[in-house]
């Protein structure tokens, strides 16, 4: 019963029939777990304790990103990347990759996707690159965008949740995994650039691209947006040292924003809280009992039994089989649900704190590199497709499994032992 529910959920999750919200069919799924006994009211409640900091973080950051967006943040720094490449093809596109790395380790992989990759198909538009001369670009805005979600828990909803579960703060999480992401920015700068570079024009007509000034909408808000950002890393950084949670300084954030920016033309406040995903709030608490259910069933402790006779092997294997188990999986059964199993699976196996923590940190690689194998590995790509969808691009399915099996499966190995050789630095 456990294993027919979470399939049910996670189908409705993916295909969405009839635009049937995310939320719904979580909600529906957990619903149906506590009707037939498959969890009970204190496994809801002890999911809630587990994902609610991780969802309120999520949807504020989505806030403030929104707000950027609408001040022209993200275009100057687009529009400024594209000047400093100063006509050179090759280099415009490794500073679209450094620039979605950015976005992605301050705002969030869906920020980085849903974002910025708009704002580099128009940027392509305006140079008069044909489709084929686009693809490198947007394949590439959109791949950086959860292989380099690695550095702050803030990176990626799948961070902020195994943070969570493991009473990671954002300094020890941060000092863990920052040297991994620069493994996996390089791997990834070298995949994209073998993969596409035949593809990338050689060379561009800067004067084509307008003024970078001109991408910003109310420059008060974009003075004060630099400010308001130190500060929101500040915050981070204070909440381990002070033991608050995340979304508490994340929030405190996006309201300020709202507040500054309703004082201007450019913001309206309730249409961006309005849109904000507050399904995800819904969708968080609603599959994850129902993954729970599964913990119930006893399928998370076989497959903790797995990971324990993997980690028998020394730290390498046991840190390079829970990476390429947590990327599988979540490549064929989304990465959020997939995530919280393997939390579950390693709390259950009997090994040492070091082999533990290792672990943790190799399923959160293998939960945010391994989706960008398949079309349905996250619900930030299959959004991704969609807004591709609406501009014209048409990325097939097969087209996108093709690719993303080459660079994805190179760029976690080298990731994975980035990490490997960091914890043996740092241990």
């Amino acid at each position: 019963m456990a294993i027919a529910l979470f399939i049910l959920t996670l189908g409705l999750v993916i295909w969405q029939p009839r635009g049937l919200s995310i939320g719904w069919s979580a909600f529906g799924g957990a619903v149906l777990a506590l009707v037939f006994h498959v969890v009970s009211l204190q496994d809801v409640w002890s999911v809630t304790k587990i994902v609610w900091d991780a969802t309120l973080t999520f949807v504020a950051i989505i806030i403030t990103s929104t707000i950027l967006d609408q001040i022209g943040f993200f275009e100057w720094a687009a529009l400024k990347m594209a000047r400093a490449a100063n006509g050179n093809g090759r280099r415009v596109f490794l500073y679209v990759i450094l620039l979605g790395a950015a976005v992605s380790a301050f705002f969030a992989n869906d920020g980085a996707a849903l974002i910025l990759t708009p704002i580099v198909l128009e940027k392509m538009k305006l140079l008069k690159f044909d489709v084929r001369k686009m693809i490198p670009f947007i394949m590439a805005s959109g791949f950086i965008a959860d292989t380099t979600s690695l550095p702050l828990i803030v990176s990626n909803l799948v961070n902020i949740v195994s943070a969570d579960y493991f009473h990671i703060g954002f300094l020890t999480y941060l000092v863990h995994m920052v040297i991994p992401d620069l493994f996996s920015l390089g791997a990834s700068i070298l995949v994209l650039y073998l993969f596409f570079h035949k593809d990338v024009p050689p060379y561009y007509q800067p004067s084509d691209l307008p003024d970078p000034s001109s991408a910003i909408a109310h420059q008060g808000m974009f003075r004060a947006s630099w400010v308001i950002l130190a500060i929101l890393l500040v915050g981070y950084i204070l909440t381990e040292l002070l033991h608050l949670p995340v979304s508490l300084v994340a929030g405190a954030i996006a309201i300020v924003f709202l507040i500054v920016g309703s004082r201007t033309q450019v913001i309206q406040p309730w249409q961006i809280l309005k849109g904000a995903p507050w399904a995800i709030v819904v969708f968080s608490i609603g599959m994850y009992v129902v993954v729970w259910g599964l913990r119930n069933a006893g399928l998370t402790t076989l497959l903790g039994h797995v990971i324990q006779a993997t980690a028998h092997g020394g730290l390498f294997a046991g840190t390079l089989s829970m990476g390429f188990i947590a990327a599988i999986l979540s490549s064929v059964m989304n990465n959020l649900p997939t995530v919280m199993i393997d939390a579950l699976a390693i709390h259950s196996a009997s090994v040492t704190q070091a082999m533990q923590q290792s672990l943790a940190y190799a399923n959160v690689i293998g939960c945010d590199l391994g989706p960008k194998i398949t079309p349905i590995g996250s619900l930030a790509t299959l959004l991704w497709l969609y807004v591709l969808g609406n501009k014209g691009i048409t990325i097939t399915w097969g087209r996108y499994f093709r690719s993303g099996l080459v660079l994805t499966l190179p760029t976690l190995f080298v990731t994975l032992t980035g990490l490997w050789l960091w914890n043996l630095a740092i241990r």
